[in-house]
């Protein structure tokens, strides 16, 4: 049975030479863009490759009418698909992501790949911190793969765009999770966000709400029950985040305490924001 979720250090130890193993590398920096492969040219998990957020996990091309599509957009599926052949990705792959942010990066691309239907792929519980504690090594050895054969397939995850969350606006159907942390949400920090604010209606959880004390995610039935006391339903919640990075981090949360269905808002708040139209809350409460 292919990991899904979470592995281990240890886990992964066990499997560090298995050539079925795919690791990726997926640190990176929100205000430095060249950090996330300095990082891992000093020093990775040995057989790693790096997985960059802004050229490897996005498209940063304006919509077909000239409009800002967010910090990170999607890229096209098929480009996306040819990216993880690169990788050497095959359809029977083990996907292994990590990356020493609290999995806000990682779980980006842990979900890109439930994305394009592939169901092996998994985050290291804790990240590079993980791996260090348990003793795991490290290298500046860079690590190349025969060309990968996977195939886009039918997607495990759904997506809403910015015209749904607009919609839903007046119709309410879902509740919107915004994973930022919360002096963002409440509109009392724009280092990152131009705009201050969050979507009208939108409840806080913070990404790093996920994790325990050493960078690990709490148990299964905590997350559900913390998520249970907020949401009605999965299928009723959209999560989204600053640029759809860490509301991914939220996604596996829900994942791993046994709530599927939650959709991703890819363009965020980054999207929201950008049109003067759209509607914006501050404060604590929707």
């Amino acid at each position: 049975m292919p990991f899904t979720t979470l592995i281990s250090a240890a886990e992964l130890t066990q499997h560090i030479n298995n050539p079925n193993f795919i690791i990726l590398d997926c640190r990176a920096e929100l205000t430095d863009p060249a950090a996330g492969a300095a990082a891992f040219a000093n020093a990775h998990i040995p057989g790693a490759q790096h997985a960059n957020l802004d050229v490897d996990l996005s498209d940063k091309s304006r919509g077909p009418h000239g409009e800002f599509r967010g910090r990170h957009p999607l890229p096209d599926p098929a480009v996306f698909i040819e990216t993880l052949r690169h990788w050497g990705v095959y359809p029977n792959s083990q996907v292994v992501v990590y990356d020493a942010h609290g999995g806000m990066f990682a779980a980006r691309l842990w979900w890109m790949l439930r994305w394009v239907g592939h169901h092996g792929v998994a985050l290291l519980d804790g990240g590079l911190q993980a791996w260090q504690a348990s003793g795991g090594a490290m290298t500046a050895e860079l690590m190349s793969r025969p060309r990968g054969s996977i195939t886009l397939q039918t997607s495990l995850t759904p997506v809403v765009s910015v015209d749904d969350v607009v919609a839903n606006l007046k119709q309410a159907a879902r509740l919107v999770i915004d994973a930022r942390a919360p002096d963002r949400f409440r509109g009392e920090n724009e280092t990152i966000d131009p705009v201050a604010g969050h979507i009208p209606g939108a409840k806080n959880r913070c990404f790093k709400d996920n994790l325990q004390a050493d960078g690990r995610y709490k148990p299964a039935e905590q997350l559900r029950a913390e998520f249970s006391a907020i949401i009605s339903s999965p299928q009723a919640t959209i999560m989204q985040c600053g640029s759809g990075a860490s509301a991914c981090q939220s996604l596996l949360a829900m994942e791993i305490a046994g709530l599927s269905g939650a959709a991703l808002y890819p363009g965020s708040w980054s999207e929201w924001s950008s049109d003067p139209a759209r509607p914006v809350a501050t404060g604590s409460q929707g």
